[in-house]
């Protein structure tokens, strides 16, 4: 661990930094996922989905920099090659071949949910070790995708 301005003790940023490398592995993986429905999308909801699709992968990209960065603040290393990401996401693989409108929601909407259940679980890791700033990071993240979440589900509902 390298020196860092928080007071946590070193044993609990390790933890912290270890959950949180975990969500921001999960995170760089969806992000490239999501990227792959933007770019395949095809259907009567292509309008409204690709955008969709782009703003929730803009917002990833930007809120797995600030896991980076919160990382690095705990005195930890942010990882995340390609090679890494593949071999440690806790995500399903993303079927390379889907083109339809709605398959792609369905696919998402999983592994958002996959996503978020990393997010609360480190989240939680941040509450019990009285880490104030990693679970407002974390609650910002959460808010975010279950809304995204949520635009998803009500584009499944018939």
């Amino acid at each position: 661990m390298k020196n860092s301005p928080s007071n946590l003790p070193t044993k609990i940023r390790e933890r912290l930094c270890e959950a949180l490398r975990g969500v921001l592995t999960d995170g760089l993986d969806l992000h490239s996922q999501i990227k792959v429905a933007h770019w395949n999308i095809k259907g009567p909801q292509f309008a409204a989905l690709h955008p969709l699709f782009d703003t929730f992968a803009t917002d990833l990209a930007t809120q797995n920099d600030t896991l980076a960065e919160r990382i690095l603040t705990l005195g930890g290393l942010a990882v995340g090659t390609s090679r890494h990401v593949a071999k440690n996401s806790r995500l399903p693989d993303y079927p390379q071949k889907v083109t339809k409108d709605m398959e792609h929601v369905r696919l998402l909407a999983d592994r958002i949910g996959t996503y978020l259940d990393g997010v609360r679980a480190a989240r939680a890791a941040a509450v019990e070790h009285g880490d104030e700033d990693t679970d407002s990071v974390l609650t910002d993240i959460v808010t975010l995708f279950e809304k995204h979440a949520w635009f998803l589900h009500a584009s499944l509902e018939k």
